[in-house]
Protein backbone atom coordinates (compact mmCIF):
# COMPACT_ATOMS: atom_id res chain seq x y z
CA UNK A 1 0.00 0.00 0.00
CA UNK A 2 1.21 3.52 -0.84
CA UNK A 3 -0.36 6.88 -0.06
CA UNK A 4 -1.28 7.29 -3.74
CA UNK A 5 -2.89 3.88 -4.27
CA UNK A 6 -5.00 3.47 -1.14
CA UNK A 7 -7.20 5.59 1.13
CA UNK A 8 -5.34 7.84 3.56
CA UNK A 9 -4.49 5.92 6.74
CA UNK A 10 -5.40 7.24 10.18
CA UNK A 11 -2.02 8.93 10.50
CA UNK A 12 -3.26 11.22 7.70
CA UNK A 13 0.12 12.39 6.41
CA UNK A 14 1.20 12.32 2.78
CA UNK A 15 4.69 10.86 2.98
CA UNK A 16 6.62 10.57 -0.30
CA UNK A 17 6.74 6.95 -1.43
CA UNK A 18 9.85 7.12 -3.61
CA UNK A 19 12.48 5.92 -3.23
CA UNK A 20 11.05 3.78 -0.42
CA UNK A 21 14.20 1.70 0.01
CA UNK A 22 16.33 4.76 0.76
CA UNK A 23 14.10 7.33 2.45
CA UNK A 24 13.74 6.51 6.16
CA UNK A 25 11.11 7.84 8.56
CA UNK A 26 12.43 8.90 11.96
CA UNK A 27 10.09 9.31 14.94
CA UNK A 28 11.82 11.64 17.41
CA UNK A 29 11.49 11.35 21.16
CA UNK A 30 11.32 14.55 23.22
CA UNK A 31 14.72 14.09 24.85
CA UNK A 32 16.45 14.23 21.46
CA UNK A 33 15.21 17.78 20.88
CA UNK A 34 15.97 18.71 24.49
CA UNK A 35 19.51 17.46 24.03
CA UNK A 36 20.14 19.07 20.62
CA UNK A 37 17.81 21.87 19.45
CA UNK A 38 19.21 21.51 15.93
CA UNK A 39 18.38 17.79 15.73
CA UNK A 40 15.68 18.46 13.11
CA UNK A 41 18.45 19.51 10.70
CA UNK A 42 20.63 16.43 11.21
CA UNK A 43 18.74 13.77 9.22
CA UNK A 44 19.72 14.81 5.66
CA UNK A 45 17.32 13.43 3.03
CA UNK A 46 15.21 11.43 5.49
CA UNK A 47 11.80 12.38 6.90
CA UNK A 48 11.00 13.28 10.51
CA UNK A 49 7.74 12.61 12.33
CA UNK A 50 6.80 14.43 15.55
CA UNK A 51 4.05 12.87 17.68
CA UNK A 52 1.72 15.31 19.42
CA UNK A 53 2.93 14.01 22.79
CA UNK A 54 6.41 15.34 21.97
CA UNK A 55 4.99 18.84 21.48
CA UNK A 56 3.13 18.52 24.79
CA UNK A 57 6.29 17.51 26.65
CA UNK A 58 8.20 20.37 25.06
CA UNK A 59 5.52 22.77 26.24
CA UNK A 60 5.83 21.50 29.83
CA UNK A 61 9.63 21.91 29.85
CA UNK A 62 9.90 25.40 28.33
CA UNK A 63 9.95 27.35 31.61
CA UNK A 64 13.10 28.00 33.61
CA UNK A 65 16.69 29.12 33.14
CA UNK A 66 18.29 25.70 32.74
CA UNK A 67 20.02 24.63 29.54
CA UNK A 68 17.21 22.15 28.84
CA UNK A 69 14.60 24.92 29.08
CA UNK A 70 16.65 27.11 26.73
CA UNK A 71 16.96 24.26 24.24
CA UNK A 72 13.21 23.64 24.36
CA UNK A 73 12.45 27.31 23.66
CA UNK A 74 14.90 27.25 20.75
CA UNK A 75 13.14 24.20 19.28
CA UNK A 76 9.76 25.90 19.67
CA UNK A 77 10.99 29.02 17.85
CA UNK A 78 12.40 26.90 15.03
CA UNK A 79 9.14 24.98 14.64
CA UNK A 80 7.25 28.28 14.65
CA UNK A 81 9.46 29.60 11.83
CA UNK A 82 8.82 26.46 9.78
CA UNK A 83 5.06 26.49 10.24
CA UNK A 84 4.48 30.26 9.86
CA UNK A 85 2.66 30.98 6.59
CA UNK A 86 2.03 27.31 5.80
CA UNK A 87 -1.53 26.26 5.02
CA UNK A 88 -3.28 23.22 6.50
CA UNK A 89 -2.72 21.31 3.26
CA UNK A 90 0.99 22.15 3.22
CA UNK A 91 1.36 20.96 6.82
CA UNK A 92 -0.40 17.69 5.91
CA UNK A 93 1.94 17.25 2.95
CA UNK A 94 4.99 17.78 5.16
CA UNK A 95 7.10 20.88 5.68
CA UNK A 96 10.42 20.95 3.79
CA UNK A 97 13.36 21.03 6.17
CA UNK A 98 16.17 23.57 5.67
CA UNK A 99 19.41 22.33 4.19
CA UNK A 100 22.90 22.59 5.67
CA UNK A 101 23.78 25.65 7.71
CA UNK A 102 26.53 26.63 5.27
CA UNK A 103 24.04 26.68 2.36
CA UNK A 104 21.40 29.27 3.35
CA UNK A 105 18.20 29.26 1.35
CA UNK A 106 18.68 25.67 0.22
CA UNK A 107 16.25 23.01 1.42
CA UNK A 108 17.01 19.38 2.16
CA UNK A 109 14.92 16.69 0.49
CA UNK A 110 13.59 15.52 3.87
CA UNK A 111 10.28 16.70 5.29
CA UNK A 112 8.82 17.27 8.75
CA UNK A 113 5.45 15.73 9.61
CA UNK A 114 3.22 16.29 12.62
CA UNK A 115 0.70 13.89 14.11
CA UNK A 116 -2.76 15.22 13.13
CA UNK A 117 -4.98 12.22 13.93
CA UNK A 118 -5.36 9.99 17.03
CA UNK A 119 -3.05 7.00 17.31
CA UNK A 120 -4.75 3.93 15.89
CA UNK A 121 -2.51 1.25 17.42
CA UNK A 122 -1.35 1.04 21.03
CA UNK A 123 1.18 -1.11 22.93
CA UNK A 124 -0.23 -4.26 24.53
CA UNK A 125 -2.44 -3.69 27.56
CA UNK A 126 -0.06 -5.90 29.55
CA UNK A 127 2.50 -3.10 29.31
CA UNK A 128 2.35 -1.06 32.55
CA UNK A 129 1.39 2.61 32.36
CA UNK A 130 -0.79 2.52 29.26
CA UNK A 131 -1.26 6.28 29.06
CA UNK A 132 2.33 7.37 29.69
CA UNK A 133 4.06 9.64 27.13
CA UNK A 134 6.53 6.88 26.21
CA UNK A 135 3.75 4.42 25.43
CA UNK A 136 1.95 7.05 23.36
CA UNK A 137 5.10 7.53 21.25
CA UNK A 138 5.49 3.74 20.93
CA UNK A 139 1.90 3.50 19.74
CA UNK A 140 2.55 6.13 17.08
CA UNK A 141 5.60 4.23 15.85
CA UNK A 142 3.56 0.99 15.64
CA UNK A 143 0.89 2.79 13.61
CA UNK A 144 3.43 4.17 11.15
CA UNK A 145 5.05 0.75 10.80
CA UNK A 146 1.72 -0.80 9.81
CA UNK A 147 0.74 2.02 7.42
CA UNK A 148 4.09 2.16 5.63
CA UNK A 149 5.58 -1.36 5.52
CA UNK A 150 7.87 -0.41 2.59
CA UNK A 151 9.72 2.15 4.71
CA UNK A 152 12.00 1.70 7.68
CA UNK A 153 10.37 3.45 10.63
CA UNK A 154 12.96 4.25 13.31
CA UNK A 155 12.35 5.58 16.80
CA UNK A 156 15.21 7.88 17.86
CA UNK A 157 15.60 8.38 21.62
CA UNK A 158 18.25 9.07 24.23
CA UNK A 159 16.17 7.01 26.69
CA UNK A 160 17.71 3.52 26.90
CA UNK A 161 14.63 1.99 28.53
CA UNK A 162 12.36 3.35 25.80
CA UNK A 163 14.63 1.83 23.14
CA UNK A 164 14.50 -1.50 24.98
CA UNK A 165 10.68 -1.42 25.09
CA UNK A 166 10.62 -0.49 21.39
CA UNK A 167 12.82 -3.47 20.51
CA UNK A 168 10.52 -5.79 22.50
CA UNK A 169 7.53 -4.50 20.50
CA UNK A 170 9.34 -4.98 17.19
CA UNK A 171 10.08 -1.29 16.57
CA UNK A 172 13.49 -0.38 15.19
CA UNK A 173 15.07 2.06 17.65
CA UNK A 174 18.37 3.95 17.70
CA UNK A 175 20.26 6.31 19.94
CA UNK A 176 20.85 9.86 18.70
CA UNK A 177 24.37 9.61 17.31
CA UNK A 178 24.94 13.09 15.91
CA UNK A 179 26.26 14.37 19.25
CA UNK A 180 28.94 11.68 19.33
CA UNK A 181 32.30 13.12 18.35
CA UNK A 182 33.92 9.72 17.75
CA UNK A 183 32.80 6.14 17.28
CA UNK A 184 35.34 5.01 19.88
CA UNK A 185 37.18 7.04 22.50
CA UNK A 186 40.37 5.12 21.62
CA UNK A 187 40.36 7.07 18.33
CA UNK A 188 40.70 10.39 20.17
CA UNK A 189 43.71 12.46 19.14
CA UNK A 190 46.51 12.05 21.70
CA UNK A 191 48.78 14.93 20.67
CA UNK A 192 51.91 12.77 20.23
CA UNK A 193 53.46 10.66 17.50
CA UNK A 194 56.26 8.12 17.86
CA UNK A 195 58.71 8.35 14.98
CA UNK A 196 59.90 5.01 13.53
CA UNK A 197 63.55 4.01 13.90
CA UNK A 198 64.22 4.57 10.19
CA UNK A 199 62.56 7.99 10.10
CA UNK A 200 65.73 10.01 9.48
CA UNK A 201 66.87 7.59 6.78
CA UNK A 202 63.58 8.06 4.90
CA UNK A 203 63.13 11.79 5.52
CA UNK A 204 66.63 13.19 6.11
CA UNK A 205 68.01 13.29 2.56
CA UNK A 206 66.58 16.72 1.68
CA UNK A 207 66.43 18.00 5.25
CA UNK A 208 67.22 21.66 5.98
CA UNK A 209 68.30 22.95 9.40
CA UNK A 210 68.60 26.49 10.79
CA UNK A 211 68.47 28.45 14.01
CA UNK A 212 66.43 31.52 15.00
CA UNK A 213 66.70 33.27 18.38
CA UNK A 214 68.31 30.23 19.97
CA UNK A 215 65.68 27.84 18.57
CA UNK A 216 66.55 24.99 16.17
CA UNK A 217 64.28 24.17 13.22
CA UNK A 218 64.25 21.44 10.58
CA UNK A 219 62.39 21.22 7.29
CA UNK A 220 61.61 17.59 6.40
CA UNK A 221 59.89 15.91 3.45
CA UNK A 222 58.42 12.45 3.21
CA UNK A 223 55.38 10.16 3.37
CA UNK A 224 54.95 10.25 7.17
CA UNK A 225 54.43 14.02 7.21
CA UNK A 226 50.89 13.82 5.80
CA UNK A 227 49.73 12.07 8.99
CA UNK A 228 50.95 14.83 11.32
CA UNK A 229 48.95 17.65 12.93
CA UNK A 230 49.95 21.23 13.83
CA UNK A 231 51.70 21.50 17.21
CA UNK A 232 51.91 17.73 17.54
CA UNK A 233 54.76 16.31 19.59
CA UNK A 234 57.17 13.93 17.84
CA UNK A 235 59.16 11.40 19.88
CA UNK A 236 62.09 9.77 18.03
CA UNK A 237 62.74 6.17 18.98
CA UNK A 238 66.51 6.38 19.34
CA UNK A 239 67.02 9.71 21.18
CA UNK A 240 65.52 11.62 24.09
CA UNK A 241 65.16 14.77 21.97
CA UNK A 242 61.55 15.66 21.16
CA UNK A 243 60.15 17.87 18.41
CA UNK A 244 57.02 19.93 17.82
CA UNK A 245 55.37 20.38 14.41
CA UNK A 246 55.35 24.09 13.56
CA UNK A 247 54.21 24.17 9.92
CA UNK A 248 52.59 21.68 7.55
CA UNK A 249 52.19 21.82 3.79
CA UNK A 250 51.38 18.60 1.90
CA UNK A 251 54.39 16.27 2.48
CA UNK A 252 56.58 19.05 3.89
CA UNK A 253 56.83 20.06 7.54
CA UNK A 254 58.84 22.43 9.71
CA UNK A 255 59.64 20.95 13.13
CA UNK A 256 61.38 22.49 16.14
CA UNK A 257 63.36 20.96 18.98
CA UNK A 258 61.43 21.23 22.24
CA UNK A 259 62.87 22.94 25.29
CA UNK A 260 63.74 20.36 27.94
CA UNK A 261 61.85 21.23 31.14
CA UNK A 262 62.98 18.07 32.91
CA UNK A 263 66.19 19.81 34.03
CA UNK A 264 66.31 22.25 37.00
CA UNK A 265 67.74 25.09 34.90
CA UNK A 266 64.54 25.06 32.78
CA UNK A 267 62.14 24.68 35.72
CA UNK A 268 58.86 26.56 35.52
CA UNK A 269 57.99 28.29 38.81
CA UNK A 270 60.05 25.65 40.59
CA UNK A 271 58.37 22.75 38.76
CA UNK A 272 60.24 20.35 36.47
CA UNK A 273 58.64 17.85 34.10
CA UNK A 274 58.82 14.24 35.29
CA UNK A 275 58.08 12.56 31.95
CA UNK A 276 58.05 13.39 28.26
CA UNK A 277 54.30 14.18 28.14
CA UNK A 278 54.64 16.69 30.99
CA UNK A 279 57.59 18.27 29.20
CA UNK A 280 55.52 18.70 26.04
CA UNK A 281 52.60 20.09 28.07
CA UNK A 282 54.85 22.79 29.55
CA UNK A 283 56.09 23.69 26.06
CA UNK A 284 52.50 24.15 24.88
CA UNK A 285 51.48 26.12 27.97
CA UNK A 286 54.41 28.51 27.64
CA UNK A 287 54.14 29.04 23.88
CA UNK A 288 52.73 32.54 23.11
CA UNK A 289 51.67 31.42 19.61
CA UNK A 290 49.31 28.77 21.01
CA UNK A 291 46.00 30.22 22.23
CA UNK A 292 44.23 27.00 23.22
CA UNK A 293 45.65 24.01 25.10
CA UNK A 294 43.81 20.91 26.26
CA UNK A 295 45.32 18.48 28.77
CA UNK A 296 43.76 15.06 29.30
CA UNK A 297 44.91 12.60 31.89
CA UNK A 298 43.97 10.42 34.81
CA UNK A 299 44.09 11.60 38.41
CA UNK A 300 47.60 12.54 39.53
CA UNK A 301 49.14 13.12 36.09
CA UNK A 302 49.85 16.77 36.94
CA UNK A 303 47.33 18.62 34.77
CA UNK A 304 46.41 21.35 37.27
CA UNK A 305 49.92 21.76 38.68
CA UNK A 306 51.49 22.23 35.24
CA UNK A 307 48.78 24.69 34.13
CA UNK A 308 49.15 26.77 37.30
CA UNK A 309 52.96 26.78 37.22
CA UNK A 310 52.99 27.94 33.59
CA UNK A 311 50.30 30.52 34.34
CA UNK A 312 52.16 32.00 37.32
CA UNK A 313 55.39 32.18 35.33
CA UNK A 314 53.65 34.14 32.56
CA UNK A 315 51.63 36.39 34.89
CA UNK A 316 54.25 37.25 37.53
CA UNK A 317 57.55 36.77 35.68
CA UNK A 318 57.10 37.57 31.98
CA UNK A 319 53.92 39.71 32.47
CA UNK A 320 52.40 38.15 29.34
CA UNK A 321 48.97 37.93 30.98
CA UNK A 322 47.34 40.14 33.59
CA UNK A 323 45.91 37.42 35.82
CA UNK A 324 44.81 33.81 36.04
CA UNK A 325 41.09 33.03 35.97
CA UNK A 326 40.07 29.56 37.10
CA UNK A 327 36.63 28.02 36.78
CA UNK A 328 34.97 24.62 36.75
CA UNK A 329 31.56 23.04 36.52
CA UNK A 330 30.01 22.43 39.95
CA UNK A 331 28.85 18.82 39.67
CA UNK A 332 29.06 17.04 43.05
CA UNK A 333 30.40 13.49 43.28
CA UNK A 334 28.05 12.60 46.15
CA UNK A 335 24.99 14.29 47.62
CA UNK A 336 24.71 18.04 47.09
CA UNK A 337 25.75 19.96 50.22
CA UNK A 338 23.12 22.62 49.55
CA UNK A 339 23.28 26.41 49.78
CA UNK A 340 26.67 28.05 50.18
CA UNK A 341 26.80 31.58 51.69
CA UNK A 342 29.07 34.40 50.62
CA UNK A 343 30.27 36.08 47.44
CA UNK A 344 30.77 34.38 44.08
CA UNK A 345 34.39 33.58 44.93
CA UNK A 346 33.49 32.31 48.42
CA UNK A 347 30.80 30.06 46.96
CA UNK A 348 33.29 28.61 44.49
CA UNK A 349 36.08 28.05 47.04
CA UNK A 350 34.87 24.58 48.21
CA UNK A 351 34.96 23.45 44.56
CA UNK A 352 38.53 24.67 44.14
CA UNK A 353 40.31 22.29 46.49
CA UNK A 354 42.63 21.25 43.65
CA UNK A 355 43.71 24.87 43.23
CA UNK A 356 44.51 25.29 46.92
CA UNK A 357 46.41 21.99 47.08
CA UNK A 358 48.58 22.93 44.11
CA UNK A 359 49.24 26.44 45.42
CA UNK A 360 50.76 24.85 48.54
CA UNK A 361 53.21 23.03 46.27
CA UNK A 362 54.01 26.13 44.23
CA UNK A 363 54.49 28.48 47.22
CA UNK A 364 58.13 28.58 48.41
CA UNK A 365 58.62 26.58 51.61
CA UNK A 366 61.99 27.95 52.73
CA UNK A 367 60.94 31.59 53.25
CA UNK A 368 59.36 31.10 56.68
CA UNK A 369 55.82 31.64 57.86
CA UNK A 370 55.78 35.37 57.04
CA UNK A 371 57.16 34.79 53.54
CA UNK A 372 54.64 32.06 52.80
CA UNK A 373 51.80 34.31 53.96
CA UNK A 374 53.03 37.14 51.71
CA UNK A 375 53.35 34.75 48.76
CA UNK A 376 49.86 33.37 49.37
CA UNK A 377 48.46 36.90 49.44
CA UNK A 378 50.24 37.77 46.19
CA UNK A 379 48.96 34.62 44.48
CA UNK A 380 45.39 35.23 45.66
CA UNK A 381 45.49 38.67 44.03
CA UNK A 382 46.60 37.20 40.70
CA UNK A 383 44.33 34.14 40.67
CA UNK A 384 40.60 34.78 40.41
CA UNK A 385 37.94 32.10 40.90
CA UNK A 386 34.85 32.54 38.77
CA UNK A 387 31.59 30.63 38.39
CA UNK A 388 30.45 29.23 35.05
CA UNK A 389 26.97 30.59 35.73
CA UNK A 390 28.08 34.18 35.11
CA UNK A 391 30.31 33.68 32.07
CA UNK A 392 27.80 34.45 29.30
CA UNK A 393 28.39 37.86 27.74
CA UNK A 394 31.82 38.40 29.28
CA UNK A 395 35.07 39.08 27.39
CA UNK A 396 38.46 38.25 28.94
CA UNK A 397 41.39 40.27 27.62
CA UNK A 398 45.01 39.29 28.30
CA UNK A 399 43.91 36.62 30.77
CA UNK A 400 45.10 33.06 31.41
CA UNK A 401 41.83 31.11 31.64
CA UNK A 402 41.88 27.62 33.17
CA UNK A 403 38.75 25.47 32.80
CA UNK A 404 39.08 22.58 35.26
CA UNK A 405 37.01 19.36 35.16
CA UNK A 406 36.09 20.21 31.55
CA UNK A 407 34.92 16.64 30.89
CA UNK A 408 31.65 17.53 32.66
CA UNK A 409 30.78 20.25 30.13
CA UNK A 410 28.59 19.79 27.06
CA UNK A 411 29.87 20.91 23.63
CA UNK A 412 27.54 23.91 23.78
CA UNK A 413 28.83 24.97 27.21
CA UNK A 414 32.40 24.53 26.01
CA UNK A 415 31.71 26.79 23.03
CA UNK A 416 30.21 29.42 25.34
CA UNK A 417 33.33 29.44 27.53
CA UNK A 418 35.99 29.42 24.81
CA UNK A 419 34.29 32.23 22.91
CA UNK A 420 34.75 34.44 25.99
CA UNK A 421 38.43 34.78 25.04
CA UNK A 422 39.39 38.25 23.88
CA UNK A 423 42.71 39.58 22.51
CA UNK A 424 45.77 38.16 24.25
CA UNK A 425 43.88 35.48 26.22
CA UNK A 426 44.95 31.85 26.49
CA UNK A 427 42.44 29.10 27.31
CA UNK A 428 43.49 25.89 29.08
CA UNK A 429 41.06 22.95 29.35
CA UNK A 430 41.83 20.24 31.90
CA UNK A 431 39.97 17.01 32.45
CA UNK A 432 39.73 13.24 32.62
CA UNK A 433 37.07 11.77 30.33
CA UNK A 434 37.09 8.58 32.41
CA UNK A 435 35.54 10.52 35.34
CA UNK A 436 32.39 12.15 33.96
CA UNK A 437 29.82 13.10 36.63
CA UNK A 438 27.27 14.92 34.42
CA UNK A 439 24.19 12.85 33.55
CA UNK A 440 23.66 12.08 29.83
CA UNK A 441 27.31 12.75 28.97
CA UNK A 442 29.74 10.01 28.01
CA UNK A 443 33.35 9.83 26.86
CA UNK A 444 32.34 10.28 23.22
CA UNK A 445 29.80 13.09 23.79
CA UNK A 446 31.73 15.18 26.34
CA UNK A 447 32.54 18.77 25.45
CA UNK A 448 36.20 18.08 26.22
CA UNK A 449 36.31 15.30 23.63
CA UNK A 450 34.55 17.67 21.24
CA UNK A 451 37.13 20.46 21.49
CA UNK A 452 40.10 18.09 21.34
CA UNK A 453 38.81 16.68 18.06
CA UNK A 454 37.79 20.05 16.56
CA UNK A 455 40.99 21.94 17.47
CA UNK A 456 43.53 19.32 16.37
CA UNK A 457 43.93 20.90 12.90
CA UNK A 458 44.20 24.52 14.13
CA UNK A 459 47.72 26.03 13.99
CA UNK A 460 47.16 27.92 17.26
CA UNK A 461 45.84 24.99 19.31
CA UNK A 462 47.64 22.16 21.09
CA UNK A 463 46.73 18.99 22.95
CA UNK A 464 48.49 16.34 25.00
CA UNK A 465 47.22 13.28 26.83
CA UNK A 466 49.23 12.69 30.01
CA UNK A 467 49.82 8.98 30.53
CA UNK A 468 51.79 8.53 33.77
CA UNK A 469 50.56 9.34 37.23
CA UNK A 470 53.09 11.33 39.28
CA UNK A 471 51.06 12.07 42.44
CA UNK A 472 52.20 9.03 44.42
CA UNK A 473 52.66 5.30 43.99
CA UNK A 474 49.41 4.74 45.89
CA UNK A 475 47.42 7.08 43.62
CA UNK A 476 48.92 5.53 40.48
CA UNK A 477 48.14 1.99 41.65
CA UNK A 478 44.57 2.96 42.61
CA UNK A 479 44.02 4.66 39.25
CA UNK A 480 45.10 1.51 37.40
CA UNK A 481 43.40 -1.12 39.54
CA UNK A 482 40.16 0.47 40.83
Amino acid sequence: MTPNSAPMPQTAVTIPATPLNERRLFVLDTNVLMHDPAALLRFKEHDIYLPMMVLEELDRAKKGVSEVARNVRQVSRFLDELITGASKEEIDQGLPLPGPVNQPGKFASGRLYFQIRPTRLHPPTTLPGTHTPDNDILGMALTLQQDYPQRQVTLVSKDINLRIKAAILGIHAEDYYNDQVLDDVDLLYGGTHDLPTNFWDRHGKEMEAWQESGRTFYRVHGPDVVNWYPNQCLFPAETSTAFIVRQLHDDEAVIEILRDHTTPNHAVWGITARNREQNFALNLLLDPEIDFVSLLGAAGTGKTLLALAAGLAQVLDTKRYREIIMTRVTVPVGEDIGFLPGTEEEKMTPWMGALMDNLEVLAPQESGEWGRAATADLLSNKIKIRSLNFMRGRTFQSKYLIIDEAQNLTPKQMKTLITRAGPGTKVICLGNIAQIDTPYLSEITSGLTYVVDRFKDWPHGGHITLRRGERSRLAEFASDRL
